[in-house]
């Protein structure tokens, strides 16, 4: 049940977050689509698209085929192949069943995350996180009214453990943790992420998000799953969009303590959100080692084309393990944005940090890294 601290306002704000979308993180309003119209209308179609972290090299041939074999049976509700997926996923993260909680994509699953521990804790809490990171969870728990407390990164990009522990008040709601981080690609240092979650977790629940942490060198080590497994209060977010090739079709899910995903369960649609043919696609996905090493392959020979590029037009970049790039730009963000668009190129330049524009390129096919390598060339 909800906490008496939901308040009638609190629930006009929620329900306009899912009538208006926002819950999803978008939050654009008339006169933004408007001039976004107007935009688009005066650049050339996009030819190589990366601004959305989407892999250009699935789903899997096995992927495809299960969903195609799926649709006679998709006026069927797909009860059996999700109770199959979620025991897969337990089985290879030594967790029991209850412990995950399947979504459609992750963006849900950290919504739903959000608006729980902010209701819970209350109108005057805070999401605590570093900065820059991914936002959505972040934005959904604002939107409802909690504060968000946020920590810079340190000089070499990671999170800054010393000083988010100092920020943990009464007031935290929820720690969060991009790793690898979005939009920097950093992966953080392992030791220092367990002390911290061994450290904070009896104090706070911590939620890492580890969309992109196939991309990592040693996944394995990288992952706080561990945490979960000892019973510690941390929550772990997967998605099938970056490696998987799932970005469409939408499949992720969430790990934590069995109560917590019972509660958590309650803000969200949870595995009624996924289609029958998704999740057979997924079932085979989850199983198609081959196509994993695959699609990790190619992402990291257009990675290390991309930083060819940006080192021969004399261009830093963070070292990324994820499928997208992050570097400094040395023009106005929305500028280049606009001349990369005009030349057909899309990518993402909001952000401002220490004292520079930033931009950040997904990884595409290697004739969509040539494109926006020809486009760069132009304006660098």
């Amino acid at each position: 049940m909800l906490t008496s601290s939901i308040n009638r306002r609190q629930w006009l704000k929620l329900g306009a977050m899912f009538t208006t979308g926002a819950a999803l993180g978008t939050s654009l309003n008339a006169s933004g689509m408007s001039q976004r119209k107007k935009f688009l209308a005066d650049i050339p179609a996009i030819k190589a698209r990366l601004s959305a972290n989407e892999n250009p090299f699935g789903p899997s041939e096995k992927a495809k085929k299960a969903l195609m074999q799926a649709v006679p049976d998709s006026y069927l509700y797909p009860r059996e192949s999700l109770m199959q997926l979620r025991k897969l996923i337990a089985q290879e993260e030594g967790v029991s069943e209850d412990s995950i909680l399947l979504g459609a994509g992750s963006g849900g699953l950290l919504t739903g995350t959000a608006l729980y521990f902010a209701f819970k804790a209350g109108s005057d809490s805070h999401i605590l996180s570093g900065d820059p990171s991914y936002m959505q969870l972040v934005r959904a728990a604002t939107q409802v009214g909690c504060g968000w407390e946020k920590v810079s990164l340190t000089k070499d990009y990671d999170y800054d453990y010393d000083s988010l522990s100092a920020k943990v008040t009464d007031k935290t709601s929820l720690v969060y943790i991009c790793n690898p981080n979005n939009p920097t690609g950093i992966v953080s240092n392992s030791q220092k992420l367990m002390a911290f979650c061994e450290s904070v977790s009896p104090k706070k629940p911590i939620f890492i998000d580890e969309a992109y942490i196939d991309y990592a060198d040693d996944p394995k080590k990288t992952t706080m799953m561990e945490c979960v497994r000892k019973g510690q209060n941390v929550l772990i977010a997967r998605t099938f969009s970056k490696v998987h090739g799932f970005a469409g079709l939408r499949i992720g899910y969430l790990v934590a303590k069995p109560e917590t995903i019972k509660e958590i369960s309650k803000f969200t649609p949870g595995p009624s959100a996924i289609s029958a043919t998704s999740a057979q696609a997924a079932l085979a996905s989850y199983q198609d080692k081959e196509f994993i090493k695959y699609s990790i392959a190619k992402n990291n020979e257009c990675k290390a084309f991309l930083y060819k590029v940006l080192k021969e037009q004399g261009y830093n970049y963070l070292p990324s393990a994820t499928n997208f790039v992050f570097f400094p730009i040395k023009m106005d963000g929305k500028r280049f944005l606009e001349e990369m668009s005009k030349r057909g190129v899309s990518i993402r330049t909001e952000w401002q940090y220490a004292g520079q524009n930033w931009c950040r390129v997904s990884l595409g096919t290697m004739e969509q890294m040539k494109m926006f390598a020809d486009a760069f060339k132009e304006i660098a």
